[in-house]
């Protein structure tokens, strides 16, 4: 009997990883209804009642509509927040938080659903203290790290771990000029912190010495590992220099991989690590929204369709 569920993805309007795996589930004839939650509620609209068989009712977009009852996965990316321009700043602020609570409580509650990954648990991964306390717990290296708004706790921690990084711990977009920019990952010494650290939370990290970069993509039970050559100290900022292979992981870090994603409910997750000059991977973080698309033409390695698979519901999870 042909499945007619259909998957759901919630994204941005443009967005190309979500395009190819929406090309991908077409062409396997999978139904796929595509929102933004952001869209909500001029052109999206939601009718949900709670039952006793849990959630029933209807999404409708300009062009489809979903069965709240009867979806079989949702490919969660990234959608735009809610916004209401047209109202006073208080009005908007209430309305904003009415859709927040009820339009992403109804996504978040279907019956039957599988998620990936299921927003409220992208929300818990999405804090990086938390992560790499759930790193050290499943077993993966974690290089020394110091979260504080304290500077002179900063150059304490400088001063005795000799080559560190500042990272942010999480990076909103600047606008300079017209131009989006976030905080770069950069080195920092003793004499470079200064009171301005006590405005905020900060992350210092000691620099491991690397000989390479290794991306690691999770999709249900398939694990994918590229190693990325560069001579960059974070290689997402210039893809032009960098070399890609796929590589099998060391022992102990696909039972470490499912050791964190089981910490964290989540079914695709996006590893960085870097490998020491010993050969050792070190855990940097985890993306549980990551890009991955880009690995593929670079690789050949099958992640649209493992994606495509999991949506589908063809493997285990």
């Amino acid at each position: 009997m042909t499945d007619t569920r259909p998957v759901l993805v919630v994204t941005s309007l443009h967005d190309p990883t979500a395009d190819v795996v929406i090309r991908e589930l077409h062409g396997r004839d999978i139904p796929v209804v595509r929102l933004d939650s952001g869209d909500f509620p001029a052109s999206l609209s939601v009718e949900a009642e709670i039952t006793p068989h849990g959630i029933e009712g209807h999404l409708l977009t300009p062009s489809r509509t979903a069965n709240l009852a009867n979806v079989r996965a949702m490919y969660y990316r990234r959608p735009t927040g809610f916004a209401f321009p047209h109202l006073r700043e208080q009005d908007a602020r209430f309305a904003i938080t009415q859709a927040r609570y009820g339009l992403g409580g109804v996504l978040a509650a279907l019956p039957g659903c599988l998620y990936v990954n299921h927003p409220h648990r992208i929300g818990d991964a999405e804090f990086k203290p938390s992560g790499l306390a759930a790193a050290v717990e499943a077993g993966f290296l974690v290089p020394p790290t110091l979260i504080t708004s304290s500077p002179d706790a900063a150059r304490a921690f400088i001063k005795r771990q000799g080559s560190v990084i500042y990272k942010p711990l999480h990076n909103p977009v600047y606008r300079v000029g017209g131009v989006s920019n976030v905080v770069k990952v950069a080195e920092v010494s003793a004499a470079d912190i200064d009171d301005g650290v006590a405005g905020t939370a900060h992350l210092f990290q000691k620099r491991v010495a690397k000989t390479a970069d290794v991306r690691v993509t999770v999709i249900g039970t398939r694990v994918f590992c590229v190693r990325i050559d560069s001579d960059l100290l974070d290689w997402r900022t210039d893809y032009d220099r960098l070399a890609y292979t796929p590589v099998e992981p060391p022992p102990g870090i696909a039972s470490a991989l499912r050791h964190y994603m089981d910490h964290f409910g989540l079914v695709f997750g996006a590893f960085d690590f870097c490998v020491g000059e010993d050969g050792q991977w070190w855990f940097l973080e985890c993306n549980p929204s990551g890009q991955w698309y880009w690995l593929e033409p670079e690789t050949g390695l099958p992640m649209c369709a493992a994606l495509a698979d999991l949506l589908e519901r063809k493997t285990a999870t």
